[in-house]
C-alpha cells in the first residue's frame, strides 16, 4: 500500500488546501480559489491547478491572510499536527502584526457580552431588590 506522498504528484490546488486545514470543506477551498482569494505568483490560481513542493501561495481565508509553502504533498486530510509539517507559513512580519492589533481593536466590537457584565442574572436580580427593600 503506497503512503501519502508516493501516490503520485499531481495533487489539485482545492484538494491541497483543505488538506492542510485552511479550509474546513474542500468545497470552500475550491470557491476561494475561483473568487480569487488564492493566489499564485500574483494571479489567480483555479481550483484544479497542480499544486508542486515549492510553490508559494497567498491566501485569504476568513480570518487572515496567509502566505505558504509547499512543503510536501498532503492527499487526504490529517490531524492538524500531522498538516502543519506540509507547508510553511512565511507570512510578512507586517501582516502578523497588522493582523494583531486587528483582533485587538475587534475584541470589544464582537457582538458577544462578556460574561459578567450587562444584564443582572435572575439570583442577581433578588439579591439586589431584597438590598433595595
Amino acid at each position: 500500500m503506497m503512503s501519502n506522498t508516493e501516490k503520485s504528484d499531481k495533487l489539485r490546488l482545492d484538494k491541497y488546501l483543505w488538506s492542510i486545514r485552511l479550509f474546513k470543506t474542500r468545497s470552500m477551498a475550491a470557491t476561494a480559489c475561483d473568487s480569487g482569494k488564492v493566489k499564485f505568483d500574483g494571479t489567480q490560481a483555479k481550483a484544479a491547478k497542480q499544486v508542486h513542493v515549492g510553490d508559494e501561495y497567498d491566501v485569504r481565508t476568513e480570518g487572515r491572510l496567509w502566505r505558504i509553502k509547499v512543503t510536501g504533498l498532503l492527499h487526504n486530510r490529517m490531524a492538524y499536527s500531522e498538516a502543519i509539517k506540509y507547508y510553511s507559513d512565511i507570512t510578512p512580519a507586517e501582516e502578523l502584526e497588522r493582523l494583531q492589533l486587528q483582533r485587538q481593536a475587534s475584541s470589544f466590537h464582537t457582538g458577544k457580552r462578556l460574561s459578567k457584565v450587562g444584564r443582572p442574572t435572575k439570583k442577581e436580580r433578588r439579591d439586589l431588590d431584597e438590598f433595595m427593600e
